[in-house]
């Protein structure tokens, strides 16, 4: 509790720092405005910050699972957008401060700060030039992540065909539905995801493989939503792994055993759904004769903060003989760090976990998303040799309740 106090504390006074900073901005674009509206403007600006610090000091006093789902969501989500924003904000306003510092010495900074340096091109200062690009910016970023809800349940159905020559005649056409990340515990909306569980139902594949995250913490997460994804159904069935959430290490629990019994009630869960959990193991697959392998493994991450519970080794052991075999692991960098570099035979490796950041840039020959400055691999198909990695954008959704130009994925991968 001492140290969720500290926390508490420490976060409002940086986002007084923000704010103060931010504001003097504001003053500096809008210096021109009518007494009155200038009022207006500056009492808006420092309720929306009271709100915002208010929150904040609350927060070691309030228990957020109380709270209508929805409401946390969104309030949660505005306060980090603002926060955002405004820091982006801060780079623009410090870039100039220090350009003015360097050049005229920190004698002249104030006075240069409120009456400015000609920027001959547009006849204003270029602080204030500077200060509406900064506050543009900031409040683009913030307008588009607003517009950004109306697509976290928008579902995108991408459809791969991947070519394996060692892949059995049996096989050849069989379709793959893939899905990841569902993060129960984020649905505000039961029909807007049975939209989602439809459109899946409507590829008629052979198999669905869910790569990890069924929840954010707790498996209670899933009741409400248990008989929509019971829905779920395949000739050659569905099954499924644990991701990084699902195992309930981002939540306080009462003790060890609480967290124990609420994975172990995740496990049960799936079961019930009909889902086959793969936990370090795998399965043989059949069609005419011919068999292939499917191997699946707790969460296993290349990054220092995720945990190793995989074992790829156990799931490995027995796939020797078979001559296709598909892997399902939650953590892409599984991949480059013992996927590509200890079994050379695992043709393709389907996971999840970065949800492309849920923001993003995708166009015709060209992804970007500042998640690719932590994940090599983030979204979509990679390959190494006869290797292939398919990455899952994600089904749902968490922190931001939103997705901008990285729309929620159902994949549909046809072998051939």
């Amino acid at each position: 509790m001492r140290n969720a106090h500290i926390i508490s504390w420490l976060s409002i006074v940086v986002v007084i720092g923000i704010d103060l900073y931010v504001f003097q901005a504001v003053q500096l674009t809008f210096q021109s405005l009518s007494p009155a509206i200038a009022l207006l403007l500056y009492s808006l600006f420092w309720a929306i910050s009271a709100l915002v610090i208010i929150t904040l000091a609350m927060l070691p006093y309030t228990n957020l699972e109380k709270w209508n789902r929805g409401i946390r969501t969104y309030w949660i989500a505005g306060i980090m957008g603002l926060l955002v924003s405004k820091s982006i904000t801060v780079v623009f306003l410090l870039a100039d401060d220090l350009r003015r510092l360097v050049q005229w010495g920190g004698g002249k900074l104030f006075h240069l700060y409120t009456e400015g340096e000609p920027y001959h091109a547009a006849g204003v200062s270029r602080s204030v030039f500077v200060s509406w690009i900064g506050l543009a910016v900031g409040g683009g970023l913030m307008t588009t992540m607003i517009a950004g809800f109306a697509n976290k349940y928008r579902y995108k159905l991408k459809k791969v065909k991947l070519s394996f020559p060692n892949l059995p005649d049996a096989f050849k056409g069989m379709k793959i539905i893939h899905i990841s990340d569902v993060h129960s515990g984020s649905f505000t909306d039961k029909k807007a995801v049975e939209q989602g569980i439809q459109m899946i139902l409507e590829q008629q594949a052979d198999i669905i493989l869910f790569t990890g995250d069924l929840v954010n913490d707790r498996a209670s997460e899933m009741n409400e939503y248990k008989e929509i994804f019971a829905r779920l159904a395949a000739p050659l069935g569905v099954f499924s792994i644990l991701g990084n959430h699902d195992y309930g290490d981002y939540r306080q629990w009462s003790g060890a055993e609480e967290k124990a019994q609420n994975l172990e009630r995740l496990k049960q869960l799936q079961a019930e759904m009909g889902w086959r959990l793969l936990m370090n193991e795998h399965v043989v697959l059949e069609k005419h004769g011919q068999q292939i392998a499917l191997l699946g493994i707790e969460n296993w991450g290349a990054k220092a903060n995720f945990p190793k519970y995989g074992k790829l080794d156990e799931a490995y052991t027995g796939t020797e003989k078979y001559p296709f075999k598909i892997l399902m692991s939650h953590d892409p960098s599984h991949w480059d760090a013992q996927v590509r570099t200890e079994y050379r035979d695992i043709d393709l490796t389907l996971s999840g976990h970065t949800h492309g950041m849920q923001f993003g840039v995708e166009l015709p020959g060209f992804k970007w998303s500042p998640v690719q400055y932590v994940y090599k691999q983030w979204a979509g198909l990679y390959e190494d040799a006869h290797q292939k990695l398919y990455i899952n954008r994600g089904f749902g959704f968490i922190g931001y309740p939103g997705r901008v130009g990285i729309l929620p994925e159902i994949t549909l991968i046809e072998l051939t």
